[in-house]
C-alpha cells in the first residue's frame, strides 16, 4: 500500500523560508516522478515543482528562483525548499508521486504566509 506523508507546513511571514518534506512508503521510490502541487482557497490545484527519477526538475513560473525541489532516493523523500515566501504562496501543499501503477497523493500540509 502506497502512502505519502507530508511535513513542514506552518505560518511564516512574507520574505521568510520554509521546508516541506514528504516521505513515501510502499513504493520503489527511485523509479517515480515526485513533486508538489498546491491549492489556494477558491482556486484550482496547480503544479509547483516536479523532479523526475533522473533528477530533472521543472517549476511553475511563479516560484522559479525561489523554490527548490530535491529528492533522496535512499530515504524515499522529496523536499520543497521555499524562500522569499509571498502571501500568494498561501495554500495547502500536496506531495504526489507518479508510478506505472498510477498517481498517489498525500493529504496536504497548510502553508500560510502572513504578517
Amino acid at each position: 500500500q502506497v502512502q505519502l506523508g507530508e511535513f513542514g507546513g506552518d505560518l511564516v511571514k512574507p520574505g521568510g523560508s520554509l521546508r516541506l518534506s514528504c516521505v513515501a512508503s510502499g513504493v520503489n521510490f527511485r523509479r517515480t516522478t515526485a513533486g508538489w502541487y498546491r491549492q489556494a482557497p477558491g482556486k484550482q490545484r496547480e503544479l509547483v515543482a516536479v523532479i523526475g527519477s533522473s533528477g530533472t526538475t521543472d517549476y511553475a513560473d511563479s516560484v522559479k528562483g525561489r523554490f527548490t525541489v530535491s529528492r533522496d532516493n535512499a530515504k524515499s523523500t522529496v523536499d520543497l525548499h521555499m524562500n522569499d515566501l509571498k502571501p500568494d504562496d498561501t495554500a495547502i501543499y500536496y506531495c504526489t508521486i507518479q508510478t506505472i501503477a498510477g498517481d498517489y497523493w498525500g493529504q496536504g500540509t497548510q502553508v500560510t504566509v502572513s504578517s
